[in-house]
């Protein structure tokens, strides 16, 4: 069901205030998962100060590390994209998407002197990505939509920390990559960047990803459910901007402030589950990553499974 912002947003609030103050007897805290470089993950850092035992951060070095502890059962949640949650959901099929987090727009920065203005110009260039991820995702549906394969255009493998020095030093024509990488990235070239973006090829959905086992289980929900409750509350005060709040959180993921004011407004902090648009955003992934698999895209219904909104709030039906 979605969960929009609006009159029962007050309710919402109030509820989960009284929830989140009623003791859980976990035996260990429920351990979360946490790509600790992305500005995405900040509802779950300010969400888990306010739960005290009940949670333990897991700190990742990116959405990949997180999501393979997540597989492998030493995590009972983890941050990531939907492309994390498509690609290892084949592997594990327990994996669910509970909530998101966040969505970023993502782009393309290139070097002008490097004769690029379109994306067409790609072609023949290096261009930089992280592999098995939505940056390589971003840029093959950038390439398809300027009728461009993957294969016309040198692919270097690179973590996003790499590139602005990478594309400074003329090492790659161009770099497609998350933020901050894509704003370091731009501001290290100055007036030789040229910003290729396009929402309608992708925006990322950034999500607090779970297993079926672990919202089976009683005691491991309880806390799990609590602790949505607590991001949505979280995620509104970052809507907000509470005075303070950036300064606070960006050296939880290495940045500074100035750094986090510079890309805010590509993001947004929902802390809700719309299953139309997130089913939507699935189909649309799938095809990507089964190629990347090597294996049949599975169906809108198939893909369906892997959404599940029970841990959230949900509206009154008078």
């Amino acid at each position: 069901m979605f969960i929009g912002r609006h009159i029962w947003h007050v309710v919402l609030i109030a509820s989960a205030l009284a929830f989140a103050q009623v003791p859980a007897p976990p035996e260990r805290p429920l351990r979360i998962a946490v790509n600790t470089t992305t500005i995405e993950s900040f509802p779950v850092f300010l969400a888990a100060e306010s739960m005290g035992r009940e949670i333990e951060i897991v700190p990742s070095p990116n959405g990949r590390a997180a999501m393979a502890q997540l597989v492998s059962g030493e995590v009972d949640a983890a941050t990531g994209s939907e492309t994390q949650a498509l690609l290892n959901s084949v592997a594990d099929p327990r994996i669910r998407i509970a909530l998101t987090l966040s969505e970023c727009r993502y782009r393309i920065i290139a070097r002008r002197s490097a004769g690029i203005r379109r994306v067409s110009d790609l072609r023949g260039k290096r261009v930089a990505a992280t592999l098995n991820t939505s940056s390589q995702y971003l840029l093959a549906g950038m390439l398809r939509k300027a009728n461009l394969k993957e294969s016309d255009v040198e692919i270097v493998p690179m973590e996003g920390q790499e590139m602005p020095a990478a594309l400074k030093s003329g090492a790659v024509s161009a770099v497609a990559i998350w933020e901050p990488h894509a704003q370091n990235s731009l501001e290290g070239i100055g007036n030789d960047g040229v910003v290729l973006e396009d929402p309608s090829v992708y925006v990322e959905r950034f999500n607090l990803n779970t297993r079926s086992d672990v919202l089976a289980d009683p005691l491991r929900r309880l806390v799990m459910k609590r602790f949505v409750q607590v991001i949505q509350i979280a995620s509104a005060r970052i809507r907000g901007r509470s005075p303070g709040l950036l300064a606070q959180l960006a050296p939880r993921v290495g940045l500074t402030e100035r750094t986090v004011d510079a890309v805010w407004n590509r993001f947004t902090f929902p802390a809700e589950l719309d299953n139309e648009q997130m089913g939507a955003s699935l189909d649309k992934v799938e095809p990507w990553v089964a190629a990347m698999q090597k294996r049949q895209p599975r169906s809108h219904a198939q893909l369906g499974t892997l959404i599940d909104g029970s841990l959230l709030l949900h509206e009154s039906r008078d």
